[in-house]
């Protein structure tokens, strides 16, 4: 084998020994007094440069040795081929040996000694060789170019000595790059008010409204030199690259807030909603994450852009209050809808989200009541050890129509079969119900619920009655019980129950209330709801009213108008929803959010007057609700991690929103 190596070993110090050498001349000459100091210099210059010789003589043989030692003409083999190689101790990152390629791309003329990989390419990082991979997961840059890096680890005297090879691929990155850029972004904007704000304008003032609409919405889109089409009365399909998507992002879609500004004759503001799926595999598959955008968007209330791709959704807009645009047509084919699949059902269990609260259990005595006018059997199932109406599910209990309906989810898996109706209330989300097991056993699943959808929801429900303009689950239900029993076939203890739901979704009808709130709260006065029964189901004990104002002491105004309260350690439950609407009551608050460990979890409670919207920075942290009325669950964590992160969502909205309106000024 050659025992030649190249100047890759060579100690680069001929520069350094120049240097020094001039600087003990110039001490000779100029300063005579110092001239047998200054001999004495070049001396020990010409001896430390002779052994600095030796010495990387003796290096650069040792090494290749080890070079050889590792394989037979390990050598020949690194040193002729034409990729980049350079060889370095993990552990150290120090450069053992390069061949002249490798020294080409890294732009010097000097041979390497005694430096670390990370000092000639800073953007190369070897831990993916410590995990055992010969590829590393993305292309490095060195002089400009990119390249994909192989390599693999032996080791040598407890010291792990890494070999990479270095392949030019910055053409390949460069049409990667330019290919990932034009893949088209599918686009479905919906003018979702569209009825309501051109009721009662002339032909004129419709087709002035309209014309205006129709401008900026192909205004915005013209910035992308995109296809844009319309393709209904009032919807628009858009197709564009995905390297103007950030433009779009960047202005937070404004085309939200432009189309605000048109009003229509009965003061009601224009409103869009935008469907846009990005990254599918086929166009086809974009379109349908497009599609799936708008109903996403639709059912979180409108006003709102909603982008689906390959790993979820993500969430811009959704600003407005939301305006009540159900219709009794509506909820007469719901109900219809909902009798025809109880007649299908052996059995029907009624399940909510965990710690049932009065809207929940209201709901699910709605749904008991018309499955006993349907004659089928009927449970609820909820933890009787853990909910917030206890003392609407003891008056329920006492009913003899009630004595064996409360179960617990272990018994509803076990009785349930192929044929029976699981019928979830007052959620949508699986990842909160009182039991997913259940969930998971029942092939035949309805869905009624007032919340905005979430990212993760129950599909492939037989039956949907989702609507977030309504105040709550027990509003719905009110509906559907109007078209589905007779007055005398609803207990009182039925009617009252959802009237209290109905109360304390609404907060004594003051937030999320419509026309159509009134018109359940009347149906259900007339059907027999007493209240008195409701006002003795909405008291509160001594201890949950102390627990309630014990966190209401303790909370502070963080931002204006928010008020956080970030209470200890408790075990009524109750008390902290209680406590967020309290909240409200003080003046100068319209937000609020009240947060205390229960137990294994932390509890959150936000409320809000309608200016601020508690459900997206709720759900930045996991959590869900309305616009009004979010919650959120976190199990493994503390208070004070929760309100960090809580913190930090009202930060990151507060200056979204101050930003959106800059924008608009």
């Amino acid at each position: 084998m050659n025992k030649k190596l190249p100047g890759i070993f060579q100690p680069s110090m001929r520069l350094y020994f120049i240097c020094l050498m001039a600087f003990a001349a110039a001490t000779f000459f100029f300063g005579a007094h110092n001239r047998i100091l200054s001999a004495a210099e070049v001396v020990v210059l010409i001896f430390l440069l002779v052994h600095s010789r030796v010495t990387s003589k003796r290096r650069a043989e040792k090494l290749l040795d080890y070079l050889e030692s590792m394989s037979d003409g390990l050598d020949s083999t690194i040193r002729d081929t034409p990729l980049p190689v350079v060889i370095y101790n993990t552990g150290t990152g120090e450069i053992l040996w390069s061949n002249d390629k490798f020294t080409a791309i890294a732009g010097v003329r000097e041979a390497f000694f005694e430096l670390r990989i990370s000092g000639v390419v800073p953007s190369y990082s070897g831990n993916w060789l410590l995990d055992g991979k010969n590829e590393c997961p993305e292309p490095v840059s060195l002089g400009g170019r990119e390249y994909r890096v192989y390599g693999s680890v032996m080791l040598s005297d407890r010291e792990y000595i890494a070999t990479t090879y270095w392949v030019d691929v910055t053409e390949f990155v460069r049409v990667n790059e330019e290919f990932q850029a034009s893949r088209p972004v599918f686009a479905i904007i919906l003018l979702d008010n569209y009825d309501e704000l051109l009721r009662g304008m002339s032909e004129k003032e419709k087709s002035v409204i309209l014309s205006d609409i129709d401008e900026k919405i192909r205004s915005w889109a013209g910035s992308s030199d995109g296809y844009l089409c319309k393709f209904d009365r009032d919807r628009y399909f858009f197709i564009f690259e995905e390297h103007h998507y950030s433009g779009f992002l960047e202005g937070n879609f404004s085309l939200l807030d432009s189309v605000r500004s048109d009003v229509g004759a009965g003061g009601i503001h224009a409103t869009l909603s935008i469907g846009i799926g990005k990254d599918g595999a086929t166009p086809n598959e974009n379109y349908r994450y497009a599609s799936l955008g708008i109903e996403m968007a639709l059912s979180r209330g409108g006003d709102q852009a909603v982008v689906r791709n390959k790993y979820g959704f993500e969430y811009f807009g959704g600003h407005t209050q939301q305006i009540e645009k159900r219709t009794t047509v509506r909820s007469r084919i719901m109900a219809s809808a909902f009798w025809e699949l109880l007649g299908d059902a052996s059995a029907v269990y009624v399940m909510s989200h965990r710690l049932a609260d009065f809207d929940s259990i209201g709901a699910a005595a709605g749904v008991c009541c018309i499955a006993r006018a349907r004659g089928k059997p009927v449970h609820i199932v909820v933890n009787e050890n853990r909910n917030l109406a206890q003392n609407l599910i003891e008056t329920l209990s006492a009913a003899a129509e009630y004595r064996d309906v409360f179960i617990s989810d272990h018994d509803a898996i076990l009785e349930a079969d192929s044929k029976s109706l699981l019928v979830v209330v007052d959620t949508n989300r699986p990842d909160i119900i009182e039991s997913e097991s259940l969930l998971l056993s029942c092939q035949h699943v309805a869905v009624i619920d007032h919340h905005r959808r979430a990212a993760e929801y129950i599909e492939n429900a037989v039956f949907s009655f989702h609507d977030p303009y309504a105040s709550s689950t027990c509003e719905l239900v009110t509906e559907m019980l109007q078209y589905l029993v007779e007055k005398t076939g609803m207990l009182q203890d039925e009617t009252s129950a959802l009237l209290t739901g109905l109360i304390l979704d609404t907060k004594g009808f003051s937030i999320n209330t419509g026309s159509r709130t009134f018109d359940a709260a009347a149906f259900l006065r007339r059907s027999g709801a007493d209240m008195t029964v409701v006002k003795k189901l909405l008291q509160t004990d001594f201890a949950t009213a102390t627990a309630r104002y014990s966190l209401m002491c303790v909370a502070e105004i963080y931002r204006e108008g928010v008020a956080i309260s970030s209470g200890g350690q408790t075990r009524n439950k109750i008390s902290i929803p209680q406590a967020a609407d309290e909240l409200l009551g003080i003046e100068g608050v319209h937000t609020s959010f009240v947060a205390a460990q229960v137990e294994d979890e932390v509890i959150v409670s936000g409320r809000s007057m309608g200016s601020v919207n508690v459900q997206v920075i709720l759900e930045k942290l996991g959590g869900g609700g309305s616009q009004s009325t979010a919650g959120l669950q976190v199990r493994g964590s503390d208070v004070n991690t929760v309100i960090g992160n809580l913190k930090t969502a009202i930060d990151d909205y507060m200056d979204a929103e101050e930003k959106r309106r800059k924008q608009k000024k």
